[in-house]
This record gives C-alpha cells, structure tokens and sequence, in this order.
C-alpha cells in the first residue's frame, strides 16, 4: 500500500506523487528559498539555465554536497 505525498511547488500549485524517493524529496524543497535564488539571478541578469546557469550551479552543488558525504561515509 503507498501513500499519496502532496507538496506545495510554486504559488497556488499542488502536486500530488506516490511515495517515492522523489516524492520524498520533492517534499522537503523550500519553495520561497527557490523563489528567492530565481528572483535574485533574474535581478542580475542571470540565465536561469545553460553553461553559466543558476540550475548548472545548483546541480554542481548539490552533486558536491552529495560527494563530500559519501567520502564522510567511507
């Protein structure tokens, strides 16, 4: 039996998802804290995606992030 996990992605959007890893995760996202990063890269004139990226740069960090534990693991 799976539950049905439903998490707020942006404003007045609900997304429902069975229980997933990804559905986990997507539950823990900080919707105002993305809100934000976008609104400050679009302030500056960032691109949001490609080579030089706002999504480049999370993704980097985030697979950084995941790395550095895995070698605190071992």
């Amino acid at each position: 039996m799976s539950k049905t996990i439903t998490a707020d992605v942006t404003d007045g959007e609900v997304v429902e998802a069975e229980d997933t890893p990804a559905a986990e995760a997507l539950s823990v996202v900080d919707v105002p804290l993305i809100d934000d990063l976008v609104a400050r890269a679009r302030q500056r004139g960032l691109d949001l995606t490609g080579p030089e990226g706002l999504l480049t740069a999370l993704t980097k960090r985030v697979l950084e992030s995941a790395l550095e534990g895995e070698l605190t693991d071992h």
